[in-house]
């Protein structure tokens, strides 16, 4: 494919990173050569200095023949304005980033997509929803729901009382006797291993399996965890995400937001309906201390700050507060949170850039979602007559050794295959693979 991306920010590079190592013909327009010089002396990219809503440097970049065009500036009307030019002049599918996603309703998104913009994606409500997710599945450290959550995949710490502890996958197969989850991944002291059935489990591994709605509870309970009842969460910080969420889980949780600044305070307040809005600096113990930090069941720090982030949720989890979910804009911070004791952070760059991602496989895909810590993905595919992942039972197909069929939606309902299953068209396949090799699994679905 022939993709232009506008804007060498952390969005623009994050996602010029993950498309690198595959066989894209790969461009990065930018205003700012400092920028640019960046992304040069870390990726192979053609980079590219100018404003690219400016026409003459989208036809001198032959944006005619551009499979995807991305606007991922920090400027939402210039995505927009980038996406209408670009579509004008040629460009076959367009995405534009934008803040404000949650404000539109279908008859705006109908205007923009008419104008030429094909895709919109909103990082702050996308980071809202997985927040939201997290929060109502208190035992995981991510997890990812296909078709509506008839399957899901999800990452999970296993204790020391797991009868999974210190055991090989053939050893415990006799606890999953109706074959309704497996486990795909363990992420080790910060180092991916992909399973297999000599694979043994260790304690504080996080072990990422994959389920159907029915088996997730006894998944949880295998793992030595517990799902714990949410009634009081605070939120620290008055950024956009800290408000879309506060929104969301007001209906539901009793919700305490801190902003240290007063006017903010006063607006967030008068826009939500039921958020306790205190103005205090939540960088001081004492006063989350004052504020009953210790009654908390939840803590999501959302500041700009990312130290500020992961300081104030290990505070919170040295007082006994059961959830922590922090923000952090630094992907080099990510590994640290299992580590340090975080439970989850919340990186909305890697999250977009998962939407994103279906745009730019080929194939038939239906979503993607990039597991960061394991340098992999879940991709979900429409499978199609006479295709080659149909020709055999699954045993038998030769699949790259990193990699698994993970899970089938057939007739609408979530499968877990195992060896002796067989895809059929007309199936959705959700394929768990190591990023590096992607374009051999999608050799199986074209």
């Amino acid at each position: 494919m022939r993709i232009v991306i506008a804007g060498a920010g952390e969005v623009g590079f994050h996602l010029a990173k993950m498309m690198s190592c595959e066989n894209h013909d790969l461009y990065i327009i930018d205003s700012s050569q400092d920028r640019l010089n960046y992304v040069q002396s870390r990726l192979d990219v053609y980079t590219v200095k100018g404003d690219a809503s400016n026409i003459q440097i989208l036809e001198e970049n032959k944006i005619s023949s551009c499979d995807l065009l991305i606007a991922a500036t920090s400027n939402e009307e210039t995505n927009m304005l980038i996406c209408i030019t670009g579509k004008k002049l040629g460009a076959k599918n367009t995405i534009a980033r934008i803040s404000n996603y949650e404000h539109m309703n279908e008859d705006s998104i109908r205007f923009y997509t008419d104008l030429g913009v094909d895709n919109i994606v909103s990082p702050l409500s996308l980071a809202a929803q997985e927040i939201i997710r997290l929060i109502n599945q208190t035992a995981f450290t991510e997890d990812h729901e296909f078709e509506g959550g008839k399957l899901t995949a999800f990452g999970i710490s296993i204790t020391a009382s797991s009868p999974l502890t210190n055991k090989s996958i053939k050893e415990t197969s006799f606890l999953n006797p109706n074959k309704g989850f497996k486990p795909i991944a363990i992420l080790r002291k910060n180092q991916p291993i992909i399973i297999n059935s000599e694979s043994v489990i260790k304690e504080n591994d996080i072990v990422y399996f994959i389920s159907t709605p029915s088996h997730i509870t006894e998944v949880i309970k295998i793992c030595g965890q517990s799902c714990f009842e949410i009634k009081n969460i605070m939120i620290l910080g008055g950024s956009p995400m800290a408000i879309i969420t506060a929104e969301a889980l007001e209906k539901k949780f009793n919700v305490t937001l801190i902003e240290r600044d007063k006017n903010k305070a006063e607006e967030i307040a008068n826009r939500l309906k039921s958020t306790l809005v205190i103005n205090v600096d939540g960088r001081n113990v004492s006063a989350l201390e004052e504020e009953n930090l210790e009654d908390m069941d939840a803590f999501i720090s959302l500041t700009g700050d990312s130290e500020t982030n992961i300081i104030s949720s290990l505070v919170a989890k040295s007082h006994n507060v059961k959830k922590t979910i922090a923000r952090v804009e630094n992907i080099d911070y990510i590994d640290l949170s299992h580590n340090i004791g975080i439970d989850t952070l919340i990186n909305k760059k890697i999250i977009a850039a998962n939407e994103i991602f279906k745009y730019v496989r080929k194939g038939e895909i239906k979503a993607v979602v990039n597991l960061y810590d394991l340098n992999a993905e879940l991709i979900e595919f429409d499978v199609k007559e006479g295709t080659k992942i149909t020709s055999k039972p699954l045993r038998e197909l030769k699949l790259p050794k990193n990699s698994s069929i993970a899970g089938v939606i057939r007739n609408d309902e979530g499968i877990v295959p195992f060896g002796g299953f067989q895809v059929q068209p007309g199936d959705k396949a959700v394929v768990f693979i190591e990023t590096e090799s992607v374009s051999e699994i999608e050799d199986f679905f074209n």
